[in-house]
């Protein structure tokens, strides 16, 4: 799916190189990866199976929940289910089909592209700052939204201002990834959609058919998740499971996409006012971005392959059941050209790396500063 948009930048721009001798070498391995196995870049049969099999755990969970009698723990295990398979679902569908990797035709990512829809987010603003602000400048200032997104609430980056408050931040942040979907379905989507604002850029603000579309599918998502359960069980038990699927789903979402650029490992930029060159893209990719948990195939099916974040990095077209197999190509390339690979060996060596940079970006600043 090509993302046409005219976003207008008012930060300092990020000139890339021309393409280096990695990048080219790097394309051209993975080019002859596809050829000698005749695999297609894009998920296949694997890929509906995988969102089949998601969407009846989502459709189960809550099927069970809202017309069986369960007792208050059941309530909760499930709500807690129908969270997981949420973020299931983003992590290894929406995710696909907003970066046109789910399918070879235009049109199925299209209509996969939904499933985010109708999880409460909008897949037009995604696109706009998933793929083409977070992708093209990962870990840039003033022009990832990934990073910006969290101030002034959390300093995720050296160049953001430091607060009083921020030295507890690699404690409360739990808290904050627990009301971030509320936030990002209530509050972001609708003053982004409306203002045509995203952070510092400014891109042409949803009007017409394209706004329609994005508040109808918003409404559907109020609909199934909030209205039919408070008309089928008009209780005030509903608010605390709600709490409980809404933190759920935002823990889960929100600490997976901090593992891979919001550690020590990972590099950042802060282009200065000319917007000085740097180097190629691809490298400029490896370098910000950091790999985890290579060898859990189970989490790897869960995450859609976003352990694997370096491979997505360069390749986002390419459907993420590859991404194991790619991920050999760019290590052995990496070395090849003598650029250095991360990679945490687990989730929980992941978990404590992030930790440790929000402790640091939180801490006082040193009085020699």
């Amino acid at each position: 799916m090509v993302v046409r948009t005219n976003l207008t930048a008012h930060a300092p721009k990020l000139r890339f190189s021309v393409m280096s001798p990695f990048h080219a070498d790097l394309k051209r391995r993975v080019d002859a990866y596809f050829a000698s196995t005749g695999r297609s870049p894009q998920g296949g049969f694997a890929m509906w199976l995988k969102t089949a099999t998601l969407l009846a755990w989502l459709l189960g969970s809550y099927a069970v929940l809202l017309l069986c009698r369960v007792s208050p723990w059941q309530a909760v295990l499930l709500v807690a289910s129908i969270g997981l398979a949420m973020a299931g679902i983003g992590f290894a569908v929406q995710h696909d089909a907003n970066h046109g990797a789910y399918s070879s035709s235009p049109r199925v990512n299209g209509v996969m592209s939904v499933t985010l829809d109708l999880l409460g987010a909008s897949s037009y603003l995604w696109r706009l700052k998933h793929n083409v602000m977070h992708h093209t400048y990962t870990n840039v200032s003033g022009l990832d939204d990934d990073l910006e997104s969290g101030s002034p609430h959390l300093r995720l980056a050296p160049w953001q201002p430091r607060r009083r408050f921020h030295r507890l931040q690699h404690l409360y942040v739990w808290i904050l990834y627990a009301a971030f979907p509320l936030k990002w379905w209530f509050v972001d989507d609708l003053r982004e959609l409306m203002s045509g604002r995203l952070g510092r850029q400014s891109f042409a603000p949803a009007r017409g058919w394209t706004l329609a579309r994005a508040l109808a599918l918003k409404a559907a998502f109020v609909s199934w998740a909030f209205v039919i359960p408070a008309v089928l069980h008009p209780t005030w038990a509903l608010v605390p499971l709600w709490a409980i699927g809404v933190s759920t789903l935002g823990i889960v979402l929100a600490s997976v996409f901090q593992l891979a650029h919001c550690v020590d490992e990972a590099e950042f930029c802060q282009p200065d006012s000319a917007g000085a060159a740097k180097p190629d893209w691809a490298e400029h990719q490896v370098s910000t971005t950091v790999d985890f948990a290579r060898g859990n195939r189970l989490l790897s099916w869960y995450l859609g392959g976003l352990n694997f974040q370096v491979e997505h990095h360069l390749f986002p077209r390419i459907c993420h059941l590859h991404y194991r197999a790619l991920s050999s190509i760019v290590e052995e390339t990496c070395r090849a050209h003598s650029i250095r690979y991360r990679a945490e060996p687990s989730l929980g060596g992941a978990l404590a790396a992030n930790f440790r940079w929000l402790r640091r970006m939180g801490a006082p600043a040193p009085a020699s500063a």
